[in-house]
């Protein structure tokens, strides 16, 4: 007599082939069963993390920056005491590490921020009393501008231009500042050195600028923009010092 047949199983949708699976819900021959995909995590986690590896990086930079006015010869002194001597690591960490504008805004503020509470904690080791508030606020509201110019340097077209006359001209506006204004009390080295380098960043965005047309509107850019830096870093001795 033959025996009966037990249920036949039904296929889950979806699953392929049946399996066989032991008791205890060991799969045959003693494997596990595999284990469920861990969620990823949020992309905000990770854009955090550059932020702030940003900010760690920029607070040694300006601790480090109150330390080079000791040590750096005389001819480029000058680095340690200027705002281009802290946009060009600023620019070029939020080049390396931020992904997309509001980052860079971010790591652009944080950095500016970071490297003025750098300054005064290292100053405060060495004994001199320096108040970040001035320029941590000024850092914070330039910070944005150079991390949002620094990002678009990887971008084309309109985007390209503005980071290129951004950058360009706030390295070539201090440059002719401290060539002009300051010349009499600091060696002009630095300057000069910011205004190659101001002129490098305006050559690399131009190469890559397209249409060609664009190469003189970054031109047109930069020198509007140091034109207005060099304005600005005549009035604010007036303007926050006075008194």
């Amino acid at each position: 007599m033959a025996r009966r047949a037990g249920p036949t199983p039904v296929p889950i949708p979806g699953a392929g082939a049946p399996h066989a699976v032991a008791p205890g819900g060991m799969a045959p021959g003693g494997a596990a069963p595999p284990a469920t995909a861990r969620a990823p995590r949020h992309p905000w986690f990770a854009a955090a993390r550059r932020i702030l590896l940003v900010a760690a990086i920029a607070f040694v930079l300006g601790g480090l920056t109150s330390w080079g006015q000791l040590v750096l010869p005389p001819e480029t002194a000058s680095l340690a005491n200027s705002a281009g001597g802290w946009t060009v690591p600023t620019a070029i960490l939020v080049l390396l590490l931020a992904r997309g504008y509001p980052e860079a805004a971010v790591a652009g503020a944080g950095g500016f921020v970071a490297l003025t509470l750098g300054y005064a904690v290292a100053s405060g080791w060495r004994g001199i009393a320096f108040d970040p508030t001035t320029w941590a606020i000024i850092g914070a509201l330039a910070g944005p501008v150079i991390g949002c110019a620094a990002h678009a340097m990887r971008r084309r077209g309109m985007q390209l231009v503005l980071g290129t006359s951004v950058l360009a001209g706030v390295l070539v506006g201090e440059g002719v500042y401290g060539l002009t204004v300051v010349a009499d009390t600091t060696s002009g080295v630095w300057w000069w050195i910011e205004l190659v380098l101001g002129a490098g960043v305006l050559v690399a965005g131009a190469l890559r600028a397209r249409p060609w047309g664009l190469a003189l509107v970054a031109l047109t850019g930069t020198l509007l923009v140091a034109g207005l830096f060099w304005s600005a870093f005549v009035l604010l001795p007036i303007l926050v010092f006075r008194g």
